[in-house]
């Protein structure tokens, strides 16, 4: 699966916004199947947290399926 590293900026509820180091932000939707709960989203958020998402392409949407969150 395909990786992503940035900052997250923007979190509510399962959705987040994901600023890459290019300066361009993508929507990620936790999966039901993420390894990450709604409420770790929050903390990644408020500390501008550096981290890297596995993902997979989402149908219906405009954004990704986050699988995995870690800190980087």
């Amino acid at each position: 699966m395909p990786t992503m590293s940035g900052v997250v900026t923007i979190a509510q509820e399962s959705r987040f916004q994901l600023t890459d180091e290019k300066g361009v932000s993508h929507l990620f939707l936790l999966s039901p199947h993420a390894l990450a709960e709604d409420d770790d989203l929050e903390p990644l958020q408020r500390e501008q947290a550096r981290v890297r998402v596995t993902y997979e392409p989402a149908r219906n949407i405009l954004g990704y399926r986050a699988r995995r969150i870690e800190r980087i």
